[in-house]
């Protein structure tokens, strides 16, 4: 202030109490933990957006303050670090919460389908004899994915069941159990964040509860116009078709 007097009230002055969201001598940038709107000018009410970096994602909550681009972990993107890069995938780790996912070389992928053979091309096909020979039958969303063991357990929503088998099953959150040697082969394949129509067989005495598939099982990505054709397979199924089958 008193630089401002001794100046003839014409400089030297320091604004107090600056609003929306604003900081500086002159109110003249956004404070920390907002970033500038270049479109708006910077005495206009909306001219500093708040980062939003993503609490999981982001390493920090102060974003670049020209480009609003948040500081992001490994593996991690998006101006809010909300999504994993290419080549990584989720993980239920708060401090990795992308993992990379390491391509092996054409010597290791040959031994690989060596070991594995080759994912039988009909499992990804739908038909009433396939459903008929399957315990249950359901369209299912893929939700989250860990090791178990010798085990890998898929997090899964239910949205349909149109078939139950010997088992309790129901609509909402199950667990869904493939074995680790079959999930390297990628036979079946699942995807996070994917729905699928799966028909496999669950038989007693098994380590975990809940639904098991196999390379025996089908697991083909839903499609839209699935409904009717289940609906078909169901009154079929009613009617005595699959014995006949």
């Amino acid at each position: 202030m008193e630089l401002y007097i001794l100046s003839g009230e014409t400089s030297g002055g320091v604004c107090l109490n600056c609003r929306h969201n604003t900081a500086g001598r002159h109110c003249h940038y956004c404070k920390e933990g907002y970033y500038r709107d270049v479109t708006k000018p910077i005495t206009h009410r909306k001219a500093c957006k708040a980062c939003d970096c993503h609490p999981v994602g982001s390493s920090g909550l102060t974003c670049n303050q020209t480009n609003g681009q948040c500081p992001c972990k490994d593996g991690v993107t998006g101006t809010t670090c909300n999504r994993c890069s290419k080549g990584y995938f989720q993980s239920r780790s708060t401090v990795a919460p992308c993992i990379k996912v390491f391509k092996t070389d054409k010597s290791r992928q040959d031994t690989k389908t060596d070991k594995c053979g080759k994912c039988p091309a009909s499992r990804k096909r739908l038909n009433l004899k396939k459903y008929c020979k399957r315990d249950y039958a359901i369209q299912a969303d893929i939700n989250s994915r860990e090791t178990v063991g010798d085990w890998v357990r898929f997090g899964i929503h239910v949205r349909h069941v149109f078939k139950a088998g010997p088992i309790k099953l129901r609509t909402g959150t199950q667990s869904l159990w493939i074995s680790q040697s079959e999930i390297s082969c990628s036979c079946p394949k699942l995807r996070l964040k994917h729905s699928y129509l799966i028909l496999g067989n669950n038989q007693e005495g098994r380590k975990y509860s809940g639904l098991h598939a196999s390379k025996d099982s089908t697991v083909i990505e839903w499609k839209d116009d699935w409904p009717w054709r289940m609906r078909r397979f169901q009154r079929r199924q009613r009617n005595g078709r699959c014995k006949m089958s």
